[in-house]
């Protein structure tokens, strides 16, 4: 009866597994190649529309019919060279210094090339008749010529209707094939409206054995050819390409079959587990009551006194408790080694962050000496050198462990040094410290540099000299501030925002290693990061613009003391 149950439920199972499982996912799988389809299509849509706008780009200059509404020059006369010129300036200024294209022609009347702005050698432009009408009646028509290129063809005509030439952009056969190349399993073929191939991922078959032909051209959809291969395609209507995804059908209902295996497999491994437990446990249940019952069937008179062997083989309550004993033993071990990795984690992020600061101030200061160097200026040369070598042994000398804050404000002082070489009389700057809190106050690496670098590139850009900045450290009940204000034009109550919103941002991505993509972020948020590792929910950082006359904005950060940075 029980192994009838477990036939009955095992085949409830497999019924609920092919209408909830199978099919759903046999349906995502097709789904998902469809959509592969369409989102290759919609890549060469959108190359194929930057092409207009790039063909646009050059039909608008009204030079273009200017120039060849002098007809044909041979290429060896002076007017040809001139006319040459000046549509190859044309095809630069629209193209500009990012080449997508293998090349783009400017054809005449009569098919001749007059311009090219890569200067391949061209064949004469195909003057069909057919393909001029298209040409003529249509935006752009696109055709893979003899020499196997796709081009890009739309005649050059100015408001009244009048044709002076025709462009052709010669299409980069690489930009064609690079979406293709995004498939993980299966081949995709790119077909035109004559079932030319135009583009095909790097490893796929030839496509004449393919039946690519049942697809209806106007829509989208799926099919099985004879070879067992789904076959999912996706036409354009701009392009009037479509573009097929063939897999083969096993990668495609693979995962479905391993679902379909995998369940009656676990499900028999199920039944048979449950048939050998209850029946060894229906007989360690039994075996008592039998033995008692054969003691009690072999009592007689003379041996009445007998004894009934009524030990348990079965101590489970023991057996718990060692195994819970053991569990938390196995626990406390998971849990130091879970502290130490994260111990580590945090300097390596910390390691990490200080090093995306280091790079830039050396640059920037390389920077300075070069134009020190520029204008004479020797002895100012030599010291810079001095105080470059000064804090590059600082930043060098344990790169990733803490320092004091005096050691901190020494490397500023040299970084100072270094800017006032450049800016002479027109900067001023004061360290306001007192030694005791200098030498108390622990702090990363290249704190309060990034903070007086931003200053001086951002904050007196439109500000007379002088331009002063001010560092000022407080430390009171435990409790240590420092501040940094300049005297400049202050800071957009937006950009303020947008960097505090950032700081909130890194906290939220803990996990993340952001690279903002201009210097402030860099130097404020990368900093507080640092900060924070070190002194995790203990800081508080702000940012204001001063209030009075004395205009500019002020850094402010407060933290506790603590030896326990991590």
């Amino acid at each position: 009866m029980f192994l009838v149950l477990l036939l009955f439920v095992l085949c409830c199972f497999l019924a609920y597994v092919n209408w909830q499982v199978i099919r759903p996912l046999k349906e995502n799988n097709e789904n998902d190649k469809q959509l592969t389809a369409a989102k290759i299509s919609g890549q060469l849509d959108q190359y194929i529309k930057n092409q207009n706008q790039l063909s646009q780009r050059v039909l608008s200059n009204q030079q273009v019919a200017a120039a060849l509404s002098g007809g044909y020059h041979s290429a060896d006369s002076a007017e040809g060279l001139t006319q040459s010129r000046i549509l190859k300036q044309m095809m630069f200024e629209a193209i500009g210094p990012s080449v997508d294209i293998r090349d783009m022609i400017i054809y005449d009347l009569e098919g001749r090339a007059v311009s090219s702005y890569i200067g391949y050698p061209s064949n004469p432009l195909l003057l069909e008749a057919g393909l001029r009408t298209a040409m003529d009646d249509s935006d752009y028509i696109l055709y893979q010529q003899k020499n196997g290129i796709t081009a890009f063809d739309r005649a050059i005509i100015n408001q009244n209707g009048q044709i002076y030439g025709y462009l052709s952009i010669q299409l980069d056969q690489s930009e064609l094939q690079l979406p293709t190349e995004d498939v993980a399993v299966g081949d995709v073929y790119i077909m035109d409206q004559k079932n030319q191939l135009i583009a095909r991922s790097q490893n796929a078959k030839e496509p004449d054995h393919l039946e690519l032909t049942k697809a209806n051209p106007e829509s989208s959809g799926m099919y099985l050819d004879g070879d067992s291969n789904y076959i999912a395609y996706n036409h354009s209507a701009s392009t009037d390409w479509t573009t097929y995804v063939v897999t083969p059908k096993q990668a495609v209902l693979g995962p479905v079959n391993s679902v379909q295996y995998l369940s009656i497999t676990l499900i028999s491994i199920l039944m048979l587990f449950s048939f050998v437990y209850i029946y060894f446990s229906t007989r360690n249940l039994l075996l008592p009551i039998r033995k008692l019952r054969s003691q009690m069937s072999r009592i007689n008179y003379s041996n009445l006194d007998v004894k009934v062997d009524n030990r348990s083989h079965n101590n489970e309550l023991m057996a718990l408790s060692e195994s819970f004993q053991e569990l938390l033993g196995r626990l406390q071990q998971s849990i130091e080694n879970e502290k130490l990795a994260l111990h580590e984690e945090v300097k390596a992020r910390n390691s990490a962050l200080q090093a995306q600061i280091s790079p830039h101030f050396i640059h920037n200061v390389l920077y300075l000496i070069s134009i020190a160097a520029q204008e004479g200026k020797n002895k100012a040369v030599s010291d810079m050198c001095k105080h470059l070598s000064d804090s590059l042994r600082y930043i060098v000398t344990s790169p990733y462990q803490h320092v004091s804050l005096a050691e901190e404000l020494e490397h500023t002082r040299n970084y100072l040094s270094l800017v006032e070489q450049n800016y002479e009389t027109d900067l001023e700057w004061e360290i306001i410290a007192e030694d005791a809190a200098a030498n108390l106050i622990q702090l990363p690496r290249l704190v309060i540099q990034p903070f007086v670098e931003n200053c001086i590139e951002h904050a007196f850009t439109n500000t007379d000299p002088p331009w002063r900045i001010k560092i000022l450290v407080k430390l009171y009940n435990g409790i240590w501030a420092i501040e940094i204000s300049d005297n400049g034009e202050g800071i957009e109550a937006g950009k303020i925002n947008e960097i505090m919103n950032n700081i909130s941002n890194s906290e939220a991505r803990e996990h993340e290693l952001h690279m903002p993509s201009s210097f402030g972020n860099m130097g404020i948020v990368n900093t507080v990061n640092r900060l924070k590792l070190m002194y995790k929910n203990r800081l508080f950082f702000n940012l204001y613009n001063n209030a009075g006359e004395e205009k500019g904005s002020t850094v402010q950060i407060i933290a506790s003391l603590t030896k326990d940075f991590y």
